[in-house]
């Protein structure tokens, strides 16, 4: 017992360090869970003496992802983007799947592991291609749609993938493949009609009634018993538990529970799908591994070339652009996390030898290592395969003149660009919005508007419409980091113009600011500015006392709105908690330190904490200066970020 404690222990310790050390040269974790893995499997260090002994707990991990993918899968969805998901997602899957399952049986000869193979090198990563798309803001864009598509029906066909492994090792045997999946259907569609009745008749009545006790860890029991028993379902008539758990995910993934649910398995999911890619690094046998880099980066390359020309051609013939068609098939070039379950699956029922095991789990390790830096390229990459067309097709797109400098520019076409640019008409104000979506461009530019296609955050664009000699530009991306992108661009180029910037909220206002904004306007601190505007109005408050007040809040840069009260429900990602501005009450005691203190003896300046105002008994002083003394029982408000926040409340009380 105590060796395996310590075995688990070290297992934690590893990860930790290299989650931390991966996420902070912004590589996907997956990776960190398999050099883990690697480090601590026979080759290397062995502190694990057998890695099977992990196998069932690493399961709970697929079974758990299967959950939240059937939760996350959407019908409606389905229907919406039913041409590229059933047109270009099923024909990259199954194209893909026949030629490396080709491919492998030529190499190999045992068309049962090269089945697998071709299942396995079909699909891409979901989790790291989707982060990228979000990261680099072309999530919207015409190839991050039809990425998306293919990543939809990939996590689709896993399933059937699922269920098809344990058949073709039983067909190696006695039974024909196809007597076996004739069966399995039928298995299946039983435990289909008996979860999904369970799940439109009883579990909703189960979940209401938890939702009304209000106890978080009984949601949490539930939802994890509702996976596991699903999954022990499908298990019992000879299917895979994952099987299962994506039924009971897809079953609630309609309900008004879903987003609960996710947020509730999500801890679950993540740290044992994390001890699986460890259990998958275990398996990595590091000396074919070195003995064969050189086809592993071979494989990698060919793999990434197959997918990106089937991905051209199909979406080619679906209409798409080119360099679209292009972009989509480079993001998709690499093996996807289900890869691993597969292999892991296929090794469980002996059709993969390990050293094949191996080469696949290392293709899958150096694929999704570059994917980051080939999706933030993208363009760049697959510039020099569409360079003649590209143009032609862009210059399809009829250019407003751009010969003289416009009074306005707008960057940014979307709904609040094209709001600006409707009242900018209205008034005969000469501008130019710029946008980077060629639908949206070419609707606009049919429409009458003045919109130029191309990418803000680009010099060359922006000297195109100088913007070096405009004096009026407003930022109106609902990304703050494209808007920051944007902003340092313009400011390399112009220096004098004023450059209104939208945010959507003050997280980044300062560090927009200080990059050269001359205001900065947050949605959420407007939409509240003009909710206080009606009620004050409604309350007879005069207009112009109103309209001061507004004028007041924006000129200070929202000085008094910055910062908040949180709760349970406030997001406290990491990567935001630093810029976030919190609200605090710190109720000084009878030896509290800061007793009889003035405070700019206290000088929490240097903390980077503001007092906001002092509560003393039922009088409050909202204007306190530095020479301002607390006293015992004062209630002090404090302004500033978290981990400030923490230090003063320290530094006051404690000294």
């Amino acid at each position: 017992m105590n060796g395996t404690f310590a075995d688990v222990l070290l297992l934690l310790a590893i990860a930790v360090v290299l989650v931390w050390g991966f996420r902070r040269v912004k590589l996907p974790a997956i990776l960190a869970y398999l050099v883990a893995g690697i480090i601590a499997g026979p080759d290397v260090t062995a502190w694990i003496k057998d890695p099977n002994e992990y196998h069932f707990v690493a399961e709970l991990g697929v079974v758990l992802l299967l959950f939240s993918l059937g939760l996350e899968f959407s019908l409606p969805k389905m229907i919406a983007m039913r041409r590229l998901v059933f047109g270009l997602g099923a024909g990259e899957v199954v194209i893909c799947t026949l030629l490396f399952a080709g491919l492998a049986y030529v190499l190999m000869g045992d068309w049962t592991a090269a089945m697998v193979i071709g299942g396995t090198l079909a699909l891409s990563s979901t989790a790291v291609v989707i982060k990228q798309l979000g990261e680099s803001s072309q999530l919207t864009t015409r190839k991050g749609q039809a990425t998306v598509s293919v990543l939809l029906f990939q996590d689709i066909a896993v399933v059937p993938m699922l269920i098809i492994i344990p058949l073709l090792a039983a067909s190696s045997a006695e039974v024909s493949i196809w007597e076996s999946l004739g069966i399995a259907l039928l298995k299946g569609a039983g435990v289909v009609v008996v979860l999904m009745a369970i799940g439109k008749w009883v579990l909703p009545h189960i979940f209401r009634e938890i939702a009304r006790l209000r106890t978080d860890e009984l949601f949490v029991l539930a939802t994890l018993l509702v996976a596991l028993v699903a999954g022990g379902l499908t298990h019992l008539f000879g299917l895979s538990m994952a099987l299962g758990a994506f039924l009971a995910g897809m079953m609630l993934g309609e309900s008004k529970y879903k987003h609960q649910l996710e947020a509730d398995i999500r801890p679950f999911r993540d740290i044992l799908m994390g001890l699986f890619f460890i259990t998958v690094g275990m398996q990595l046998d590091l000396d074919v591994f070195w003995q064969n880099l050189h086809w592993i980066l071979l494989g990698v390359l060919l793999i990434g070339a197959i997918k990106m020309l089937v991905v051209r051609l199909l979406a080619g013939a679906m209409g798409e652009r080119e360099e679209d068609s292009w972009g989509a098939g480079l993001m998709l070039f690499q093996m996807g996390e289900f890869g691993f379950v597969l292999v892991a699956l296929a090794l469980t029922y002996n059709l993969l030898s390990q050293d094949v095991a191996s080469m696949l789990v290392g293709v899958g390790v150096l694929g999704m290592a570059v994917t980051p830096m080939a999706i933030q390229r993208c363009r760049q990459l697959v510039a020099p395969l569409v360079r003649g067309k590209s143009r032609a097709q862009e210059a399809d797109i009829k250019q407003p003149d751009v010969s003289e400098p416009k009074q306005v520019l707008v960057l940014g076409f979307g709904r609040v660009g094209q709001t600006i640019s409707r009242f900018l008409t209205n008034e005969g104000i000469d501008h130019l919005a710029i946008d980077h979506d060629t639908k949206r461009v070419q609707e606009a530019v049919a429409g009458g508007a003045k919109v130029y296609f191309g990418d803000a955050a680009r010099r060359d664009i922006l000297r195109a419409v100088h913007a070096d000699k405009v004096e009026l530009i407003i930022i109106s991306f609902a990304e703050d980091h494209k808007a920051l992108e944007v902003l340092k661009a313009i400011r390399e180029i112009n220096d004098h113009a004023e450059i209104i910037v939208r945010s959507r909220d003050d997280v980044r206002l300062q560090e927009m600011m200080e990059s050269g904004a001359t205001q900065v306007v947050p949605d959420t601190l407007e939409a509240s500015l003009m909710l206080v505007s009606q009620v004050l109005s409604r309350s007879g408050v005069p207009i112009r006392r109103i309209l001061s007040r507004l004028d007041q809040a924006r000129r200070s840069h929202y000085g008094e709105m910055h910062g908040f009260y949180p709760g349970e429900t406030t997001d406290m990602d990491p990567e935001k908690i630093d810029r976030l501005q919190f609200l605090h009450a710190v109720q000084l005691t009878d030896n509290a330190y800061a007793c009889g203190k003035e405070l700019k003896e206290l000088a929490l300046d240097d903390i980077a904490v503001q007092v906001k105002s002092v509560r003393r008994g039922d009088e409050e002083f909202s204007e306190v200066h530095g020479d301002f003394t607390l006293c015992k029982g004062d209630v002090v408000l404090l302004a500033g970020g978290p981990r400030a926040i923490e230090a003063s409340e320290s530094y006051l009380l404690n000294g």
